[in-house]
C-alpha cells in the first residue's frame, strides 16, 4: 500500500487565503490518485497575534517532521512591537537556507525583453538584511541623526545556495550567471563569491559567468538570456531580482515559490512552496485574482515528494504543471495576462484538465 503523502497546509490573508482554497481543489485525492493528508495551520494575523506567533513555530515543527508545507500569503505588520514577518520564522525553525523562483514562458503570453528561456533565482532563505540588528542615534529628526544596521551572513548558507545553484543549472542545461557586487564588499559578499567559485571548481560541465549584481540587472534587459540562467544571490538582492525576473515573463503570479531545507548532502528535508506574491486586499472577494502561483505550488510540492512516494506524486505533479500551462495557452487567463478568467473559473479548468490527464496516465499504464 501506497504510504500517504502528507503536507502542512498554513494558512493566510485576504486574498492569499481565498487563492490558497482555490490551489488545494487540486489537492483533492480522488482527482490525483494519490492518498493525500492535509494537515492545516492557521497563520492569519489575528491568530499569529492571539497565539503570540506559537501557531507559526507549531507549523515550523510540523513541516519538519512531514517535509511538505503549502503556505498562503500573509500579512506581515508594520509596527516593531507585533508579531514580525511568519517567513521569517518559518525559515528560520526549518532551517532553509535556499528560495528558488523559477520565471517560464506563459503560453501566448509575449515576454519582456525578448525572454525565451528559463531563468531560476536561487536567494538566501536567511541572514543579510532581513532580520538585521538595526538602531538610530542622534537626536530623532535632526540631520546629524544616524541610522546604523548590522547584517550578518553565514558559510553554510553562502555554500548551500552556491551548490544548489549548479545543481539545478545541470538539471536545467544552463549557465549560472550573476552573484553580489563582491568588489565593493570583498569580505561580506565576497563570501557568497567564494562558495560559487569553488562550486564552479566541482561541476565544471556547467557554464559559469559571474557577473556583478547590478551588471546582472542590465544583462536581463541586453542579451544575457539567450540560454536558459540559474542566478545565484543574497537574501534581499533575490528578493528584489525575483521581482523583476518573474513579471518578465508575464505576471508575478505566473511562478511558484520554494523554500528548501537540506541534509549534509544537500538532499531536501523541508519544501515549502507559495506564491511569490502578497495578500493583494485591493483584490480580496473579487475572484480576480490569478491563482497560478499556488497552483504550480501544489505542483512543485508533489514532485518534491515524488522522492520518497515514486511514480504516482510525479504523475500528478506533471498534471498540475501541464494542465495549468495548457489552460493558459487555451486562452482562459485571468486580467493580469490580459483575459477576462475569474480566479474559481480558471481552477476550475485546470482542475478538469488535471483529471482528464490523471485518467489518460493510468489508463496507459494499465496498458503498458
Amino acid at each position: 500500500m501506497a504510504e500517504t503523502v502528507k503536507i502542512v497546509v498554513l494558512e493566510g490573508d485576504q486574498t492569499g487565503q481565498e487563492l490558497l482554497e482555490q490551489s488545494v481543489r487540486l489537492l483533492d485525492p480522488g482527482l490525483l490518485g494519490l492518498d493525500l493528508e492535509l494537515q492545516r495551520f492557521d497563520l492569519s494575523l489575528s491568530n499569529r497575534r492571539a497565539t503570540s506567533n506559537r501557531v507559526v513555530i507549531e507549523a515550523a515543527r510540523a513541516m519538519q517532521e512531514e517535509s511538505l508545507g503549502l503556505k498562503a500569503a500573509t500579512i506581515t505588520p508594520e509596527g516593531p512591537d507585533d508579531v514580525g514577518s511568519p517567513n521569517r520564522i518559518l525559515r528560520e525553525e526549518v532551517d532553509g537556507k535556499v528560495i528558488v523562483r523559477t520565471g517560464r514562458r506563459l503560453p501566448g503570453v509575449p515576454p519582456v525583453a525578448g525572454v525565451h528561456y528559463p531563468i531560476s533565482v536561487v536567494r538566501m532563505a536567511v541572514d543579510d538584511a532581513y532580520g538585521a540588528t538595526q538602531w538610530r542615534e542622534g537626536e530623532t529628526g535632526s540631520p546629524s541623526e544616524i541610522a546604523y544596521r548590522t547584517e550578518k551572513i553565514t558559510r553554510s548558507t553562502c555554500r548551500a545556495v552556491a551548490e544548489y545553484s549548479f545543481r539545478t543549472a545541470e538539471k536545467m542545461n544552463a549557465r549560472v550567471y550573476g552573484g553580489p557586487k563582491w568588489t565593493v564588499s570583498p569580505v561580506y559578499e565576497g563570501m557568497l563569491k567564494e562558495e560559487l567559485d569553488h562550486a564552479a571548481a566541482r561541476h565544471p560541465q556547467i557554464a559559469y559567468q559571474p557577473v556583478l549584481i547590478d551588471a546582472t540587472y542590465a544583462g536581463l534587459l541586453s542579451g544575457a538570456t539567450d540560454v536558459p540562467l540559474v542566478i545565484p544571490a543574497l537574501n534581499r538582492d533575490g528578493d528584489c531580482l525575483s521581482d523583476l525576473v518573474l513579471p518578465m515573463f508575464g505576471s508575478i503570479a505566473g511562478a511558484e515559490s520554494v523554500l528548501l531545507a537540506f541534509n549534509q548532502d544537500y538532499e531536501t528535508t523541508v519544501a515549502m512552496a507559495e506564491a511569490p506574491h502578497g495578500t493583494a486586499p485591493a483584490l480580496e472577494g473579487k475572484d480576480v485574482a490569478n491563482p497560478l502561483a499556488m497552483i504550480l505550488a501544489c505542483g512543485a510540492l508533489l514532485r518534491h515528494a515524488a522522492d520518497r512516494h515514486g511514480a504516482a506524486a510525479e504523475r500528478a505533479s506533471r498534471a498540475i504543471y501541464e494542465a495549468a500551462l495548457e489552460t493558459i495557452a487555451s486562452g482562459i487567463r485571468t486580467p493580469d495576462l490580459g483575459g477576462a478568467a475569474g480566479t474559481t473559473e480558471f481552477t476550475t479548468e485546470v482542475r478538469g484538465r488535471v483529471a482528464t490527464k490523471i485518467e489518460v496516465s493510468s489508463t496507459l499504464g494499465s496498458a503498458a
